[in-house]
């Protein structure tokens, strides 16, 4: 079986929801979870974990962490020996996500409140850095995160970029287009 779709399968969203939303969990829409903030459309993060190809024993930062769900698929497909470091900006949301890791017994993920500089500088560098929110442009700050060889995607106004770092200060893109997220704060 697929690495993600065993993710999906093991790592259920109804657990990352309010529980007032749970009986919408399985629906294939963006839900809010506080904040101004949402816990994005199952399809969509499908795509993103495709695109970001992480690999089991990899390092990843989760940028914009939101109620942990991504963090926790991201744990599970990185596996016992990855790692996974979560970024969030809201105080809130840093607690809501690493409660529902904890409660779930996932181990190998971390969550930290955000700092002014984008990402975690402190654990880079990063085989794979997802970001989930819509930046104005990729940050700098991330892609300095990333190891040669590793992979970005962040969201970058209304498309999905794959940004593979080549060599120090060099890198290949793809574009994936068509997509609306939360502004990354």
């Amino acid at each position: 079986m697929d690495r993600i779709e065993e993710a999906f399968r093991t790592v259920r969203r109804a657990d990352f929801v309010p529980p007032e939303l749970r009986e919408e969990a399985d629906v294939d829409a963006p839900l809010p979870i506080g904040f101004g903030q949402t816990i994005s459309q199952p399809t969509t993060v499908k795509l993103m974990l495709s695109w970001l190809d992480a690999m089991p024993g990899d390092q990843v930062l989760d940028v914009g962490s939101g109620s942990g769900w991504t963090t926790a698929l991201l744990a599970h497909i990185v596996g016992p020996q990855g790692i996974v470091y979560a970024v969030e900006r809201i105080p809130q949301l840093v607690k809501f996500g690493r409660d529902n890791c904890r409660r779930l017994g996932i181990e190998n993920a971390f969550f930290s409140q955000a700092g002014r500089e984008f990402g975690l500088r402190g654990h880079a560098p990063y085989a794979r850095i997802l970001v989930s929110a819509s930046a104005r442009e990729p940050p700098v700050a991330l892609l300095d995160q990333l190891a040669i060889g590793g992979k970005l995607v962040v969201p970058v106004q209304y498309d999905v970029l794959e940004v593979t770092k080549t060599a120090e200060d060099e890198y290949r893109t793809r574009r994936h287009p068509g997509f609306v997220f939360v502004p990354l704060v």
